[in-house]
């Protein structure tokens, strides 16, 4: 089962106790892929327009908890009163308090919701049909702190969020612990990969940066010994010289601790760079 079916399985599961949360919930599947009418007998019938079904079960069982149902006409005027016209975005005051509209986005997510492995990347999208339900549930994912925008796609309107913090946020609203853990590891594991790429490539630079220098040096020394102006080197200059060539491979700490007396990294260096300097002077005189 792929992570999208994983979080769907998870959220049909999560039944809320308040009939309010409920009800805002069954309005979401409802308002997003449900249907409503008589059949060619006159029977009121109800359904989901989905092939999934964890969908199609959580729908019903909310519908059996809300509402009873049946042939009495009156009840399944109640029903329709209540969920109002599913062409329009969903009523104001089924989804008032915080807790319905967490209720809410999880029925959204459960119709026309889906969600990146996160081993591969972050991104939620809502897939809806027009652009009144697609500013409705954009408000309400923003009404959390969650930064999420609209797009228009293959003519429908996709409410997505596209950084790992808001996609585990909206796992959190939405109330899917199972599924925001296994996001987190993977947060986690991304991070600790990235850490050491980074760390790996700054060592690599800085290798390639060190054993750049050396061969310079190495070659400013090799071009000084084979002219007359070594040996008006200092005595300081030309055992930095020596002990570079016999030593090529050492870093510049390292090296100091092979002169006599012992010489810092920043000496070395100024040694070092010293001989450079004055190699270049001569080449650019001949």
């Amino acid at each position: 089962m792929s992570f999208s079916g994983e979080v769907k399985k998870e959220l049909s599961e999560r039944m809320p106790t308040a009939r309010h949360c409920q009800l805002a919930e069954l309005a979401a599947l409802l308002h997003f892929v449900g249907q409503v009418g008589r059949d060619s007998d006159g029977v009121y019938t109800i359904g989901f327009q989905t092939e999934k079904g964890p969908v199609v079960n959580k729908g019903f069982t909310l519908l059996g908890k809300t509402f009873n149902i049946t042939q009495d006409e009156k009840e399944y005027e109640r029903f329709t009163e209540k969920m109002g016209d599913l062409s329009k975005p969903v009523g104001a005051m089924l989804i008032k308090n915080q807790c319905c509209r967490r209720a809410f986005l999880r029925g959204a997510f459960l119709a026309v919701g889906s969600i990146n492995d996160p081993s591969k990347g972050y991104n939620i999208e809502f897939t809806c049909p027009d652009s009144e339900k697609a500013v409705q549930l954009w408000e309400i994912i923003k009404s959390f702190g969650v930064e999420c925008r609209i797009t228009a796609r293959n003519g429908s309107q996709v409410v997505y969020i596209r950084d790992g913090e808001s996609t585990a946020l909206m796992l959190g609203i939405m109330e899917a612990p199972k599924a925001l853990m296994e996001l987190e590891n993977a947060r986690i594991y991304k991070e600790i990969g990235n850490t050491v790429n980074r760390r790996v490539n700054c060592e690599t630079s800085n290798i390639r940066k060190t054993a750049e220098a050396s061969a310079r040096q190495i070659e400013a020394i090799e071009f000084l010994s084979n002219r007359p102006e070594y040996l008006e080197l200092s005595s300081e200059l030309r055992e930095m010289a020596q002990i570079r060539m016999e030593y090529p491979e050492l870093p510049l700490a390292a090296l100091g601790e092979k002169l006599n007396p012992p010489v810092g990294k920043s000496g070395v260096n100024h040694r070092l760079r010293k001989l450079v300097e004055i190699a270049d002077s001569i080449r650019g005189e001949l």
